[in-house]
């Protein structure tokens, strides 16, 4: 019989499948758990305050729903094999998976995204949310990320 290493076995596509799923499932998780937080943030304190005001208060919500979390996390860069050191922080690492990254502005711009995309990678995490608490409902402001790696 021909069998081809770069073909999927059909005995392992099964499994593939499953682990596909199992791997979607994983991302699935927490921005669930991320969106609800800032949901319940943005319907108690509302639209028009500072970004450091529903970071303050994202994070006690986060510590609420038991999600464990890090706040100005910083990550760092290299260069053509150099050490660039800090390049940004993180508003929020939640379960050492997701960047969260607040804005409290108007419109968010295609640069945002493009950030996020990029702190993504510099981190070597997939999954990110960019969250704009000036949005409402907030959940029209959130933009899921993944970075394919």
């Amino acid at each position: 019989m021909f069998s081809n290493p770069e073909l999927p076995d059909a005995k392992n596509a099964k499994d593939s499948r499953r682990t596909q799923k199992e791997d979607q499932n994983l991302f699935d998780d927490f921005s669930h758990p991320i969106i609800g937080a800032a949901v319940e943030v943005q319907r108690v304190l509302g639209v028009g305050l500072l970004e450091s005001a529903y970071a303050s208060a994202l994070a006690i919500e986060f510590a609420e729903r038991n999600l464990r979390f890090q706040r100005e996390v910083p990550v760092f860069a290299r260069y053509k094999g150099h050490d660039v050191g800090v390049v940004y922080r993180a508003d929020f690492v939640v379960e050492d998976s997701v960047i969260v990254e607040l804005k409290a502005i108007d419109t968010l711009a295609d640069a945002h995204r493009a950030q996020l995309l990029t702190y993504l990678r510099l981190s070597g995490l997939r999954l990110g949310l960019l969250i704009n608490f000036h949005a409402f409902p907030v959940v029209k402001g959130i933009h899921r990320m993944v970075n394919k790696l």
